[in-house]
């Protein structure tokens, strides 16, 4: 097991966020918090993506039965490519952020100041651990 480390990687809005840069920081915090191994796992990563996606959806009032509906529509369909299902959540999710009034760029960078911090580095390490242990 990985000896947790909370090596700060800082993360300041005078750096000239672009998407590009917010990607490679948030690599680099992945890296930081969890390790090689948990960050190249790409059915953790997705498992971690899909987890705050339907914590989004439950947020702003989809039902659990919503979700499901879903669910089964996507997965009688074929499969999609990756970088173009990728586009497809940074549209929508624009767009989701429009209607909800919610500033996408403001709430990412408001949300990795709130992780990049030790005491909650060392929680979301715990966390994911246990989460691990359990396969989700």
């Amino acid at each position: 097991m990985r000896v947790f480390d909370p090596a700060p990687v800082t993360v300041r809005d005078e750096d000239g966020w672009t998407m590009g840069h917010f990607q490679t920081r948030i690599e680099s915090w992945m890296r930081g918090v969890f390790g090689d191994a948990s960050h190249d796992d790409q059915r953790e990563r997705t498992l971690r993506f899909l987890e705050e996606a339907i914590e989004l959806a439950q947020a702003v009032g989809l039902t659990e039965s919503d979700v499901g509906v879903v669910t089964d529509y996507v997965y009688n369909r074929p499969v999609g490519q990756p970088a173009q299902e990728v586009g497809g959540v940074m549209i929508t999710l624009a767009a989701l952020c429009e209607k909800t009034q919610i500033n996408l760029e403001a709430a990412a960078i408001t949300e990795f100041h709130r992780i990049d911090t030790d005491d909650t580095r060392v929680k979301i390490y715990k966390k994911q651990s246990f989460k691990r242990m359990h396969g989700l």
